[in-house]
């Protein structure tokens, strides 16, 4: 049977890690053509390595560019790259930062602000702006931006990264937006909303201080962080025609988190293994 993406052209940001990897892997898998785009290039190397790996036969092309999304000019020509192979029909803006300076309002400093929306704003911004030209350069009558937010631009927190909260509030808005813009070009944008996942980005961050990560944990109802393929399902989703109904949607996968008060006692669920780790 064909894949569910069978002949869709796809861009991933950020798709040396994390999120990232595991929907290159997913879209391999489904049959789409991928350009996986990251600002690391060793590292886009080993992922794009790891995708041949899992996934030794496909149908759909599979190549790499190094891409800062802090510069149009980047994703413009990433964007333009896929001219030969029909035009972009799945834009995933994945990329992004959370950086250890950010902070509340008194701690984050300005320069670590501006990094911050450049790339998670910004970023967002170019690869949805290409990506809409790209849609009407190839007459396309159907296409999926899916945007990276969090869930944290849905609720309060009293440990602050406010750069990060700020620009994923943007990220919500500006598809939200873009979504009603487009609707009826065919062209459909969503906000994927993980809560906080098993991603090397959180690791890094939280790093060996148990009190800080069990201050996040305890709020998950499952009783663990979320891990990236489960996130990656989703975007499959969004990017397919199945979700062909879906838009302006702050599409949140987060373990009933951001709905809950009093979690669960007990061990927890037993989380799917990652298939690029």
């Amino acid at each position: 049977m064909p894949g569910r993406l069978a002949g869709k052209n796809a861009i991933i940001t950020g798709a040396a890690g994390g999120i990232g990897l595991e929907t290159a892997i997913l879209m391999s898998q489904e049959g789409a053509s991928v350009l996986m785009t990251d600002v690391a290039a060793p590292a886009l190397e080993r992922a794009l390595a790891k995708v041949k790996e899992v996934v030794p036969s496909r149908d759909g092309k599979l190549e790499t560019r190094v891409v800062d999304v802090s510069k149009e000019s980047d994703i413009e020509a990433a964007v333009g790259h896929l001219d030969s192979w029909g035009g972009v029909d799945v834009m995933f803006n994945n990329a992004g930062i959370m950086h250890a300076k950010d902070g509340d309002a008194e701690e984050c400093p300005e320069n670590i602000w501006d990094l911050t929306q450049n790339i998670n704003v910004k970023g967002v911004w170019f690869g949805c702006k290409h990506a809409v030209r790209s849609l009407r350069k190839h007459k396309k009558t159907k296409g999926s931006i899916i945007n990276t937010a969090s869930m944290v631009a849905l609720v309060g927190a009293a440990t602050p990264q406010l750069a990060y909260t700020a620009s994923k509030g943007a990220v919500l808005a500006l598809t939200r937006e873009l979504a009603i813009v487009h609707a009826r070009e065919g062209y459909r944008f969503n906000s994927l909303c993980p809560a906080p996942l098993n991603t090397p980005l959180l690791q890094d961050w939280l790093g060996d201080d148990k009190a800080k990560r069990f201050r996040r944990e305890v709020h998950f109802p499952t009783g663990r962080f979320g891990e990236a393929i489960e996130q990656a399902r989703a975007v499959i989703f969004l990017a397919s025609d199945e979700s062909s109904f879906v838009n302006a949607a702050d599409f949140v996968v987060d373990g009933g988190l951001t709905k809950a008060y009093v979690t669960p006692e007990g061990p927890a669920t037993e989380a799917p293994k990652n298939l690029g780790s």
